[in-house]
């Protein structure tokens, strides 16, 4: 992902559109610096002063102090740092891109589409039966089916006439989040981790805040595979590494094998070919080409988390040949799915499958 600057041509700092584009700029620049706030404010001060948005009253200091009254960041010792409130809204922001970003009349929300108990109030009512819980009641259809039955002179509501509302069932399902942080998610001025960070960030924050009973985990893979805590999710960034695909899978198979739910699927960002494997804990390295050794043992495991009964879809944000011929193979061998996409509208996939699997059983 790019961002083109010019001279500051919007709102002056008076205006409520200046701050909100301000706070924009510094959580964007915020995500490029793995949350390190100094690093993000530096940036901030040479483009202000750069583009002219810093120009006259309003400079660095007054935007800290923003930062700090809005609760979003606060000044230690060590330097300013985001806020748990910061995070959130971080979050919030990014899920809020991710779903401006579906298509219109698209998939829409993640349900089941079976009327059952413990879920949001559809308009459908139904006949009211015993155990239904009251508060579901709809007051006007049971009135209506009470006038109906005996007439507005002598009115009476019995068992019969009452009626409910029907309530979605929301099933659970467990999703493992890969990302691929190998070197070639940075290499030639590309920046595709920061709209795969943006996809984790808006995953937790829809998921504890609207399916608390979902569960997500990511997992990032290079060299090796390890499962991040999802309150660093700030903090990823690609490095200096291979793809060894066959050991996310592993690591993101063996969570899912704890989680108890039925739906399980594994979302895996990569923009690379797996290049190489860790056996008898010695690294096995092949960046040219597609090496046998290593895709036999990485389609062996997608076959496994098949057995498992573990979807994987692929985002694949490369459209080289030798890729797309690796995760065809991978995405025949597990049953799967895959999308050619680029980081620009990544999310925008990787929503729509997820609200589309929620809306059935996956096995």
């Amino acid at each position: 992902m790019r961002f083109d600057y010019t001279h500051w041509q919007g709102p002056r700092p008076e205006d409520e559109a200046f701050i909100r584009q301000m706070m924009e700029i510094y959580r964007n620049l915020l995500l490029q610096t793995g949350g390190d706030v100094d690093e993000a404010l530096r940036w901030m001060d040479h483009f202000g002063r750069e583009y002219g948005f810093f120009d006259g009253d309003f400079g660095l200091e007054q935007f800290k102090k923003l930062l700090q009254d809005s609760g979003e960041a606060e000044r230690t010792p060590q330097g300013f740092q985001m806020t748990p409130k910061g995070e959130r809204r971080i979050r919030q922001d990014s899920l809020n891109e991710m779903f401006s970003s579906l298509e219109a009349g698209g998939t829409g929300e993640h349900r089941t589409p079976v009327a059952g108990k413990g879920g949001e109030r559809l308009s459908e009512t139904r006949a009211w039966q015993f155990g239904d819980d009251l508060a579901n009641l709809a007051p006007l259809d049971s009135m209506r089916n009470a006038i109906q039955r005996g007439g507005i002179d002598d009115l009476s509501v019995t068992e019969d006439d009452l009626e409910v509302y029907e309530q979605e069932h929301l099933s659970a399902c467990a999703t493992v989040l890969m990302v691929d942080i190998s070197h070639s998610m940075i290499l030639y001025g590309e920046d595709r981790i920061t709209p795969a960070k943006k996809i984790a960030l808006a995953l937790t924050q829809l998921i504890q805040t609207r399916y608390p009973k979902d569960s997500l985990d990511v997992v990032l893979f290079g060299d090796d595979a390890t499962q991040v805590p999802l309150k660093d999710l700030m903090r990823i960034q690609a490095g200096p590494y291979h793809t060894n695909t066959r050991a996310g899978l592993q690591v993101a198979r063996r969570i899912l094998e704890s989680r108890k739910t039925v739906n399980k699927q594994i979302f895996m960002v990569t923009d690379g070919k797996p290049s190489c494997i860790r056996e008898h804990g010695r690294l096995y390295k092949n960046p040219f080409g597609l090496d046998p050794r290593i895709v036999n043992l990485t389609l062996a495991e997608a076959a496994q988390c098949r057995r498992k009964r573990i979807t994987i879809t692929t985002f694949m944000l490369a459209a080289d040949p030798t890729l797309l011929d690796f995760v065809r193979k991978l995405t025949e061998l597990n049953h799967g799915r895959i999308y050619e996409t680029d980081p620009s509208d990544l999310g925008a996939y990787v929503f729509r499958d997820f609200v589309r699997n929620r809306r059935k059983r996956l096995h």
